[in-house]
């Protein structure tokens, strides 16, 4: 008795159908996969878990990052101020370096202008001490964009005399990713401007 051999194009035709049906499958499973976890994951940095007396989970809606927004901006602006401004000839390099890492190109752009006007080189040539005595930060939002004004007074001692200096700045908050480097607010300052400066009196 011979054995039937099926039609050599049906048989490649089957094949194809089930290598695509496969392959469409396993994407599709992917697919579901990666926004599954990638879901899961999000909703999890915005949750906690509690386990209740009776062992079951009691899910916790931890604060949203807006309403802690205004404490992180002020102590991010605190921060910046702190690193820009407070310095001197042994500490300027390091602080203005991590100043850096907290505002946008309008943060460096300030600092290279006020290396090419020498601020810098003063500081070392006649060792200068420049010590943040107080930050007052102001914060507005306006259509989901936050404002700041910062009022930093700040002493210059240049050894025998001390003068003390008042400097308003403006600028604006841009949230960004926590983990950016050095940063530890997730803000970033732009359109950073330094408004005024005057010398109070004694």
């Amino acid at each position: 008795m011979e054995t039937p051999y099926q039609n050599i194009y049906k048989v490649l035709k089957l094949n194809r159908f089930i290598v695509l049906s496969v392959v469409i499958c396993s994407f599709l499973t992917s697919t579901l996969a990666l926004w599954t976890a990638f879901s899961t994951s999000r909703k999890a940095l915005n949750s906690a878990f509690a386990i209740n007396t009776d062992g079951s989970i009691i899910p916790l809606t931890l604060v949203t990052q807006k309403e802690n927004f205004r404490v992180e901006a002020l102590a991010h602006l605190e921060l910046f101020h702190s690193y820009f401004y407070d310095i001197d000839a042994s500490n300027y390099e390091k602080n203005l370096e991590k100043a850096l890492w907290l505002g946008n190109s309008s943060v460096d752009n300030l600092y290279r202008q006020k290396k090419a006007d020498g601020v810098y080189n003063r500081l070392l040539q006649y060792s200068l001490v420049q010590e943040v005595l107080e930050i007052d930060s102001k914060l507005e939002e306006q259509e989901d964009v936050y404002y700041f004004r910062a009022k930093v007074i700040f002493e210059l001692n240049r050894g025998s005399i001390i003068d003390t200096y008042e400097l308003i700045s403006t600028g604006k908050l841009l949230p960004v990713d926590r983990h950016f480097p050095n940063n530890p607010h997730g803000l970033l300052i732009t359109d950073y401007f330094e408004n005024s400066l005057r010398k109070l009196a004694e």
